[in-house]
């Protein structure tokens, strides 16, 4: 156990010991050494930050960039692009400043809590009807391929204006570039290559009919300077959105709904009462313990956290998730308190890259709870929670599948 420098390297990600508890280093680190050696599984080394006032710091601070393509910054996973932190989809779009800010404000305009309400309908319809099939099929059903992963990649296929008939190539395609262990460099590069190709020509296919979509939208709106979005801009927003807009929410519901039915009382309590559902929802995303890699940053100047000075050419990763449970801004943090108030997580990030599409996963998370509730009110998992599956060698975390009856 690391507490101090000179001592071991803690290996990283830290295993969870059970899927949906958290590692029992965490507090440790927290307590005791909160800017920790850790190796990455390139080999390379980093820091990793654990309390929460630290992991927002760290987000919030410009000094602690995205340059993770930098010569000195630790790469991820132990391939060439090293992650999909610095693969060609980050390196098209602008990491920082005003151009950043140019990218997040015309994308961000597709993505207010006003206009993804307009979406819940929808929302809610597609998984009445997902419910439907899932209950036809029979029991016990595995909710994750039942009804987490279709819903989110539809409603982001929808929002992109792709066929959700492709769901299976995107499917691949996300998880070769949220590898750490699982893939091959070869395996890899060539489908990156293969992604890139399809939304090149997606774009080119909007260009000539525009539709309804955020592409189409994107591809007719300057800036307040009259610039577009450039080709390899649109292409990498497209590639972007869709890997963040299914494969994290994809992963949530089904957890979400694990750590509800894992201890009844709380399934019981939401089908007491249904407007507990939009708390229960930031709870789920704070209890959250296999979030999966967290978020790193590489500072281009020496900089501090805490009482610990780091060198410039760090590379630093936020445990969001520790943060999550860290004491001193949670009361009874590893409790699920489902009205919890207020509730300040980390799980979307904080400041200027916190997590673009969060009013979207809201209202999906929201919408397929409320629909279970009022479809399946006897719904239970099917195995104990002790045996669910984890997700391994990619950097998101989840359940494998989510085996459950009613």
């Amino acid at each position: 156990m690391v507490h101090s420098e000179g001592e071991r390297t803690l290996n990283y990600p830290i295993p969870n010991p059970a899927p949906l508890d958290p590692p029992e280093e965490w507090e440790r680190l927290r307590g005791g050494c909160p800017v920790a050696g850790v190796r990455l599984p390139s080999g390379d080394e980093a820091k990793l930050v654990t309390r929460y006032e630290d992991v927002k710091q760290v987000l919030s601070d410009p000094r602690f960039t995205r340059q993770l393509d930098a010569d000195d910054a630790a790469r991820v996973a132990d391939n060439e692009s090293g992650g999909v932190f610095n693969t060609s989809m980050s390196s098209a779009l602008p990491q920082t400043g005003e151009g950043h800010l140019r990218w997040r404000r015309m994308v961000g305009k597709w993505f207010t809590a006003k206009r993804m309400m307009a979406l819940r309908p929808g929302i809610e319809e597609m998984a009445e009807r997902l419910i439907d099939d899932m209950v036809e099929q029979g029991q016990p059903a595995d909710l994750k391929a039942s009804l987490g992963f279709p819903l989110p990649v539809y409603v982001i296929c929808d929002l992109l204006g792709v066929p959700a008939a492709d769901r299976d190539r995107f499917s691949y395609w996300s998880d070769t570039l949220l590898n750490m262990t699982r893939y091959g460099k070869e395996e890899i590069a060539a489908a990156q290559r293969e992604f890139v190709e399809y939304m090149a020509a997606h774009v080119e296919n909007k260009r000539a009919e525009p539709g309804d979509d955020l592409i189409s939208s994107l591809l007719a709106e300057t800036d307040s300077e009259g610039r577009g979005m450039s080709n390899e801009e649109l292409v990498a927003t497209g590639q972007g959105l869709l890997v963040a807009g299914h494969e994290t929410t994809a992963n949530m519901i089904g957890k979400m709904v694990s750590m509800l039915l894992s201890d009844r009382r709380r399934w019981e309590r939401l089908l007491a009462d249904r407007s507990l559902v939009r708390g229960t929802v930031e709870e789920a995303l704070r209890f959250d313990a296999n979030p999966g890699f967290g978020m790193p940053r590489y500072i281009t100047e020496e900089s501090e956290i805490g009482d610990t000075s780091l060198p410039r050419g760090t590379t630093v990763v936020c445990s969001m998730a520790s943060a999550n449970r860290d004491e001193s801004v949670f009361e009874s943090a590893d409790d699920m308190v489902l009205d919890r108030g207020p509730n300040p997580h980390l799980a979307f990030g904080a400041g200027a890259h916190s997590c673009l599409g969060q009013s979207l996963a809201r209202t999906e998370l929201q919408g397929v709870l409320e629909v279970l509730l009022r479809r399946l009110p006897s719904l239970e998992l099917a195995v104990p929670a002790e045996e669910l599956r984890q997700v391994e060698g990619l950097v998101v975390g989840g359940l494998r599948e989510v085996p459950v009856r009613w």
